[in-house]
């Protein structure tokens, strides 16, 4: 109940202008979030972006934040930014990697929009790339246990187009295994995340042990025989060194080479 509410109002939070607002202009937020967010404009987390690899040959999947979004001017204002972004990825050079989440670009206003808008940002990513190598997509992102359906969805729809999509899924859930097998059964890209959501034990795992467990079941999924013969890519975001460990450990008993399969880290973590 307490972690339903907590993340309850972390989402009211999130959804406000006025502590936006003052998260971005206050000296000692700014500083606090300067290690873990690359900054406020398209412009900033390319640079960051550039710097990353230069230094440390890590690739970036950029993210503008922003989800749960209930105005028409925001939803707008998130494509735009993606789009942008998209385009700059491009020029620079970089993996064009986008996330997106349904509720910012439309699901809560009208959910019949949302696959016209990624169909946009989709495309912009395709173009961005013409035919340079590298982890290039769309990637959605899963928000709430409400939103699995619909997200799969649209990610299959824009798969079914062509279009450079990739799909997140959530090891918490009870459900995702299932979900897993029909991505690997289509040759998708799918990044696993722990999941950060409050969902009861009907349709989630509730103790640490049990979503490990799920998760190494889900890691092993994606790098079986069938997952490489059908032509997943798998995507781990995972700062467990021992989910890392037993990652590495799986895809070389599998036969997987390095390049064909990565991990993602969030920023300053």
């Amino acid at each position: 109940m307490f972690r339903k509410l907590w993340q309850s109002g972390m989402i009211a939070l999130a959804r406000s202008k006025r502590v936006k607002n003052f998260a971005q202009h206050s000296r000692a937020t700014s500083f606090l979030s300067g290690k873990y967010v690359s900054g406020d404009t398209s412009d900033a987390g390319i640079k960051r972006a550039q710097e990353l690899l230069a230094e440390n040959g890590i690739r970036s999947s950029l993210f503008y934040m922003g989800e749960y979004v209930d105005d028409w001017d925001l939803v707008t204002q998130n494509i735009d930014n993606k789009l942008d972004v998209a385009a700059k990825l491009g020029q620079a050079g970089l993996d064009v990697h986008v996330s997106v989440d349904p509720t910012q670009i439309g699901h809560h206003l009208d959910p019949d929009v949302v696959a016209g808008h990624a169909e946009r940002i989709a495309k912009a990513v395709q173009a961005a790339v013409g035919n340079k190598d590298g982890v290039n997509c769309l990637m959605f992102d899963m928000e709430d246990a409400s939103l699995n359906d619909p997200t799969i969805a649209v990610h299959n729809h824009m798969q079914d187009m062509g279009l450079p999509v990739a799909l997140t899924l959530q090891a918490y859930l009870r459900r995702t295994r299932q979900d897993l097998q029909a991505q690997i059964a289509r040759g998708s890209r799918v990044r696993l995340v722990k999941g950060a959501f409050a969902a009861p034990s009907d349709i989630a795992f509730t103790k640490r042990a049990e979503v490990k467990a799920n998760s190494r079941a889900l890691i092993g999924d994606m790098l079986s025989e069938k997952a490489r013969e059908n032509g997943f890519y798998p995507i781990i975001a995972t700062h467990d060194t021992a989910l890392q460990d037993f990652t590495i450990e799986t895809a070389r008993a599998n036969g997987w080479q390095a390049g064909e399969y990565e991990f993602e880290m969030l920023l300053g973590v």
